[in-house]
Order: C-alpha cells, then sequence, then structure tokens
C-alpha cells in the first residue's frame, strides 16, 4: 500500500498541536530519557515505540475506564487506548525531530497507529504502539510491518492509506467528549 501524506510540507509532521504536544515538560523529559542510551534516530524511534508499547497499557486491557488523548496525559496516566497511545508516540518522535505521522485502519471502529519517517529513509513506516498481548504482537520494524492487526478486506477492514499531520477531527472529537471509556466506545467512528 503506498501512503499518502495529506500534507506536502514534512514540517507538519513535526509541529505540536493540542493532542500531540510535545513541547509540554513531561514530554521532553521523557524524551531525554529514552534519547540517553539511543545512539541514533533509530535506536530512538525504537526505543520510543517500545516504552509506549509496553509502559503505558491499553486502556481496555487494563480495564481503566479513564479515557485520555493529549500525548502529556497519556505520560502522566500511563493509560490510553490505541488513538492516545499514537498520540504520545508521535508526540516523543517529534521532540527527538523525527517526522510522525497518524494513520489509521478500519475494523469494527477505527484503529489508530503511527508512521515514521527515520533519517536515510525514503519512505514512511507503520508502526502500531497499541500493546501486545495474547494474540498481538506488534514490533517496530521498517523492513516490514509487524503491527497489532491486519486489515482483511473479505471481512470489510482496511488500511487507510492517507498520513495526517494532526489527529482525525472526528477521531479527537470523540475522545475529547467521551465521559469514560464504554462511553467512548460507543461513540468511536467505524470509518473515516
Amino acid at each position: 500500500m503506498e501512503l499518502i501524506q495529506n500534507t506536502p510540507e514534512i514540517s507538519a509532521y513535526l509541529a505540536a498541536d493540542e493532542a500531540i504536544d510535545h513541547e509540554h515538560p513531561r514530554v521532553r523529559a521523557t524524551a531525554a530519557t529514552l534519547s540517553a542510551d539511543a545512539p541514533d534516530a533509530y535506536a530512538y524511534a525504537k526505543a520510543a515505540f517500545e516504552f509506549v508499547r509496553d509502559a503505558i497499557p491499553h486502556s481496555q486491557d487494563a480495564g481503566d475506564p479513564y479515557v485520555t488523548w493529549r500525548a502529556s496525559d497519556v505520560l502522566a496516566r500511563r493509560t490510553g487506548i490505541c488513538h492516545a497511545k499514537a498520540h504520545a508516540l508521535a508526540a516523543l518522535l517529534r521532540a527527538e525531530g523525527i517526522p510522525t505521522a497518524l494513520c489509521y485502519q478500519k475494523f469494527e471502529v477505527v484503529h489508530g497507529l503511527v508512521a515514521v519517517k527515520l533519517p536515510g529513509e525514503d519512505r514512511w513506516a507503520r508502526q502500531d504502539p497499541r500493546g501486545n498481548k495474547p494474540g498481538v504482537d506488534a514490533q517496530f520494524r521498517l523492513d516490514r510491518e509487524q503491527l497489532a492487526f491486519t486489515a482483511r478486506p473479505e471481512c470489510n477492514e482496511l488500511d487507510h492509506p492517507v498520513l495526517f499531520a494532526e489527529p482525525h477531527p472526528v477521531v479527537l472529537q470523540c475522545l475529547r467528549e467521551a465521559v469514560d471509556r464504554p462511553h467512548l466506545w460507543q461513540t468511536l467512528p467505524t470509518d473515516l
């Protein structure tokens, strides 16, 4: 699948916004800690991915009803659904100058992940920080995708090819307005 930037300017994929608040002190401190042992951009990106995937439980898996959406809040509360975890990873990567896009898959509801463009790479590589569990084994890879879930077109599932510089407005609105995670599951879009 060919991934398509929704804006041609690569600088848009480095910008801070309300959800990807990479200028927040908590995001900066976490990025500094992760980068301390990373000799290059690849090592940092992998460390940031593994941190978000492993140290921040998916709120559904953890039974946490709280809904986070801003990257700094995800890092503070150590919880979030796929979209929130994608915001946190995007913020950590952008904090260190790595262009990061938000992208989506369509299952029963829209699933969120990121795409990164590391120095020296000529293409974007999708990564899924959702969190592993039995039957889910997402890994940081550039040679091929190893996402949490594979879209099955025969089941009306699909990979959206568009790379967004900001969270999709419909997804962000659902996250911001959710009273709790059960409410969020009722309002998340089934497609974009």
